[in-house]
């Protein structure tokens, strides 16, 4: 009787094992311009602020990234979040949650606009510190003692950073700002999940969109190096982490976040995202949805004149002034993982669920994995 008991317990924990699991990134833009009015939001739950948990609902990750949910230190927002989701049905028990760069005074002029208090003078832009931040939630317990974060590695730091300089070849705006300017305009996170399969590195960030700037470029060199600082981990860097320094783990990974980069279209630096996509430890899925296709034939204007096939979309940005809808948001496993599934949540105009899409201007993106 026990010998029958103990294969069952085997067989059903190897069919647990064999469940893919859903993985995903969303910018939920859940970010608000003053500390407490998410948490307000959160608590009465408007119908724009609603719409993002149907859609988190209806795709119904295991795993979730979102990007734009301000921080604060006790988690409030947090747990309103997750008591919205378990509402809906889907229960994500775990998190992780950490401070942000946003909002964090430097106090020093890193715009050159010859003033050091504005929101483009914190570590990384934000009217109060927290805004525009990152949780990543979970079905799976997560192991913060092996997790890591990076929010005050400095720009400067990571192999092959390029900082911007003046014309002139000084540094911009100050050799000041160059000393104590962070990479990451939120954090950069390695954060160890144990699914059913075997332990799930997720690495998570939420780079500066590479506009609002001058000549100097200074956001678009800052995007590339938050993006290629993943590419330095991959191969085996050891980085001052906040903890201490971290190589990363042999161990197999997905990739999240809004990057603000598309590899075809806009305005960021393409030789930063395309190093990562093309990387020997990354697969690129290459999520698509319809959507997303006639959304850009609907909407014309920028979208007429892009290079990059628009079913990848997942941002619908402006079509007049640009720069159209464009691929940002990604969900990147590693190449030792099998790709069951993925896609991009964009509904197509007219469909029962095409009210969804006005959750956000990003799509939440998606990907089912295994082991092999």
């Amino acid at each position: 009787m026990r010998g029958w008991l103990t294969g069952l317990v085997l067989l059903c924990a190897a069919s647990a094992a064999a469940e893919p699991i859903r993985v995903a990134t969303f910018n939920a833009s859940l970010s608000r311009n003053g500390p407490g009015v998410l948490v307000g939001d959160l608590l009465d739950q408007p119908p724009e602020t609603a719409l993002a948990f149907d859609v988190i609902a209806q795709v119904r990750p295991d795993i979730l990234l979102l990007n734009e949910v301000d921080y604060d230190a006790g988690g409030e927002a947090a747990g309103l979040l997750r008591a919205a989701l378990a509402a809906r049905g889907l229960e994500l028990s775990h998190r992780f949650l950490a401070p942000s760069n946003t909002g964090v005074p430097s106090g020093v002029d890193l715009n050159g606009d010859g003033t050091a208090t504005g929101p483009a003078d914190a570590h990384g832009f934000g009217r109060f510190p927290g805004q525009y931040g990152m949780l990543l939630l979970s079905r799976f317990p997560i192991a913060e003692a092996d997790s890591a974060t990076f929010q005050t590695l400095l720009w400067r730091d990571p192999p092959g950073a390029t900082l911007p300089v003046t014309p002139a070849g000084a540094p911009f705006p100050s050799a000041e700002a160059h000393a104590l300017w962070r990479l990451s305009s939120k954090s950069h996170w390695d954060v160890a999940v144990d699914t059913p399969a075997g332990r799930l590195h997720v690495f998570a960030s939420h780079p500066t969109p590479p506009v609002f700037d001058g000549p100097e470029d200074h956001n678009g060199l800052r995007n590339r190096d938050e993006i290629l600082f993943w590419v330095r981990y991959l191969d085996g860097a050891v980085l001052p982490a906040d903890g201490g320094p971290r190589q990363r783990a042999a161990a197999p990974f997905v990739l999240l976040g809004d990057l603000n980069a598309d590899p075809a279209d806009g305005d960021g630096l393409r030789d930063g995202i395309g190093t990562l996509l093309n990387h020997a430890l990354i697969q690129d899925p290459g999520q698509t949805s319809e959507g997303g296709r006639r959304a850009a034939a609907q909407q014309g204007g920028a979208n007429s004149g892009q290079s990059g096939d628009p079913a990848k979309d997942t941002a619908d940005f402006n079509d007049e002034r640009g720069p159209g809808n464009l691929r940002v948001d990604y969900a990147l496993p590693s190449a030792d993982l099998r790709v069951v599934d993925s896609g991009v949540f964009w509904p197509e105009p007219g469909a029962a669920d095409a009210a969804l899409a006005k959750a956000s201007d990003h799509r939440l993106v998606w990907v089912d994995i295994d082991w092999p």
